[in-house]
């Protein structure tokens, strides 16, 4: 048994010994490490603390303090205590306090009508998402709007945009404006002033007028040219769209209210606000115009007027997804026949047709 004892022991110490040599060997390979890593913090991902905490957990805190390189034996037992505080946490499976917050989609809705409905107060937008399904308080409303910036339905219905108003009397709308072409008479260069009035739900362009000196009596025919009640272009408007152009005189302005055409004035420096005149001028100018050199009134009026009839019978509007205004009968859509070219001015506008089989 003393033999066996001896053994036992000695077969104990060569063991012991075996692994304090590999301990020996893993505290000078951390060392080696550590040098290699400088004085760079460690960064350990939460699945390594993890496993070093399970680990330190067996081994206990006096013998850490003997073998422990990377990390103190404090930090590894303060992650063993977060796990244990983690693995009893429940705070992910209790319920949201308060209500829950509203879809995006419901948002997206109640602003969409606010805007498109000016005068639409939080109990008339309720009624409508009721109309589609959709149960949402009155408060709840109130509270989107105030998050989107948006007044309530009183402020909000005074403060309508121009788009708005454009949209809303579209077909009873026109715009006016004046351009201006330089030709040569016999004194020299003379500026010539044109005034158009265009209708905006059709593009449709009525040359009004033109004057090397538009004034003030010329402005009054002008008025009664156009609101006459037979033949006048404005027959059918309700508004007239103008900058603040002093040729617009108080007895134009009157005539035109006489025959119900309110006017509306544009404020200072907004051209934009007037772009579809303003596209007008660019398109004669750009396409007809600037192309030519024109000698004498006559000439100006010639190529005004063939213009005007290109841009109504042969021309193609992007506005008017690609439409021509006024077309001739049977000549659009016509895929037989042979193609002909009409032109106008020397060849300056051009316009491809079939003729009747």
């Amino acid at each position: 048994m003393n033999v066996t004892k001896l053994m036992v022991v000695a077969l104990a110490g060569w063991i012991n010994q075996q692994q304090e040599d590999v301990i020996d060997y893993l505290r000078e390979e951390v060392r080696v490490l550590k040098e290699l890593h400088g004085k760079k913090r460690l960064r350990f991902s939460d699945e390594q603390r993890r496993r070093l905490a399970r680990k330190a957990k067996r081994i206990g805190f006096g013998r850490l303090r003997e073998i422990v390189g990377l990390v103190t034996p404090q930090t590894l037992l303060g992650w063993h205590r977060k796990l244990i505080a983690k693995k009893y946490d429940s705070s992910g499976k209790r319920g949201k306090v308060g209500r829950p917050p509203t879809k995006d989609e419901l948002r997206d809705l109640v602003i969409r009508m606010a805007e498109e409905n000016r005068g639409w107060g939080y109990t008339r937008i309720r009624g409508a998402m009721a109309n589609l399904g959709h149960e949402i308080g009155r408060g709840t409303i109130a509270e989107i709007l105030m998050q989107a910036g948006m007044e309530p339905a009183p402020e909000r219905g005074k403060r309508g945009t121009w788009a708005e108003f454009l949209g809303t009397h579209w077909e009873v709308l026109g715009a006016t404006d004046f351009f201006t072409v330089e030709l040569w008479k016999w004194g020299g260069l003379v500026r010539y002033h044109v005034l158009f009035v265009i209708r905006l739900s059709s593009r449709e362009v009525h040359i009004a007028g033109i004057v090397p000196e538009p004034d003030g009596r010329w402005m009054k025919q002008i008025g009664r040219n156009l609101t006459d009640c037979v033949d006048g272009f404005l027959c059918g408007c309700r508004y007239l769209i103008h900058d603040r152009a002093t040729l617009f005189t108080k007895e134009f302005l009157m005539i035109l209210e006489g025959a119900g055409v309110k006017s509306v004035r544009l404020p200072p420096r907004s051209p934009n606000l007037n772009a579809f005149a303003e596209r007008f001028v660019r398109t004669i100018k750009e396409e007809c115009l600037d192309r030519m050199i024109l000698i004498g009134e006559g000439s100006l009026r010639r190529a005004v007027d063939q213009f005007c009839e290109h841009y109504h019978r042969e021309r193609n509007h992007q506005g008017l997804e690609n439409k021509i205004i006024k077309p001739e009968f049977g000549s659009a859509g016509r895929f037989e026949g042979e193609v002909q070219c009409r032109e106008r001015l020397g060849g300056l506008l051009r316009y491809y047709h079939r003729n009747a089989a």
